[in-house]
Formats: structure tokens, C-alpha cells, sequence
């Protein structure tokens, strides 16, 4: 979204367009971490599913007579090693990207809720009585609702 192509009307004034435009801002960059730390879940749960099973195949299986064989065949591979520590690394990113989401959420909540509050002060005379159309275009195009403050 480029700031000069989006227009809310002759009936905001500056401060309150640039309040609405970091609220987008925001919003957006919660989408985007929410998406990453989705993206990075699935892939960690992919591939533990596809350790565990290979595991299960090629450690687990043949060697199940010994717990001391299983070990050995395991730790013998360096592959079977790096592939732990790749799966304790996405487990650790996609634990660090949820804290990132959480923070970029509440950001954006509290960004949003100010904007619920002031409104009054935002919207004078006039332009109160067309501010739901502002907050129309951002529920339709964002998905930013401003009608009321819970999420």
C-alpha cells in the first residue's frame, strides 16, 4: 500500500490519516508474522513427522532387539544427529517467531483500541457522522475493525 493512493475521505484530517495508516502498517506486519510463524510450525511438524517415521523405519525397527544396537545406529550417523539439531533449531525459530507474533499483536491491539477511543477526537461535527465509512473501507480491504474494541 503506498500512504498517496489511500484516500479516507476530505472529512479526516492529517493526524488522523496517519494514525490510520500506521494502524495498516501495523496490521500488516502482524499478517506478516503470523503467516511466517505458520509457515515455520508446519514445516517443523513436517519434518519431525518425517524423522520420527524415517526413525522408525531405518533405526527403530532392525535394531529393536537392543536398546544399545538402536543407540549405537543412531549415534553412529552423523546424519541422524543433524537432523536432531535441525528439528531443536525449528522447534527454537518457530518458538521465537510466536513470541514475535504475540508482540506484534498486541501493538497492533493497542493501536487499535486508541484509535476506538480517540475517535471522538478524531471525527469532529461533520465527519463524525461519516467515520463508519472509514471504518467500513478498513474492515472491507484490511480487516481492521474499529466498530468495537474486543478483538
Amino acid at each position: 500500500m503506498e500512504r498517496g493512493k489511500q484516500d479516507f475521505g476530505e472529512w479526516t484530517d492529517h493526524a488522523t490519516r496517519q494514525m490510520l495508516h500506521n494502524l495498516i502498517e501495523k496490521k500488516q506486519t502482524f499478517d506478516k508474522a503470523k503467516t511466517l510463524h505458520l509457515y515455520t510450525l508446519w514445516g517443523t511438524m513436517f519434518a519431525s513427522f518425517y524423522f520420527l517415521y524415517y526413525l522408525t523405519k531405518f533405526v527403530l525397527g532392525p535394531f529393536s532387539y537392543s536398546f544399545a544396537a538402536m543407540f549405537s545406529v543412531f549415534v553412529s550417523n552423523t546424519f541422524h544427529l543433524l537432523l536432531a539439531m535441525v528439528l531443536v533449531g525449528l522447534f527454537g525459530a518457530s518458538k521465537i517467531l510466536y513470541d514475535k507474533k504475540e508482540k506484534k499483536e498486541k501493538e497492533f491491539h493497542a493501536l487499535r483500541c486508541e484509535v476506538i477511543d480517540r475517535s471522538k477526537d478524531l471525527w469532529k461535527e461533520e465527519a463524525w457522522k461519516k467515520r463508519h465509512q472509514v471504518f467500513e473501507q478498513l474492515k472491507k480491504e484490511w480487516d481492521i475493525n474499529l466498530f468495537h474494541g474486543t478483538k
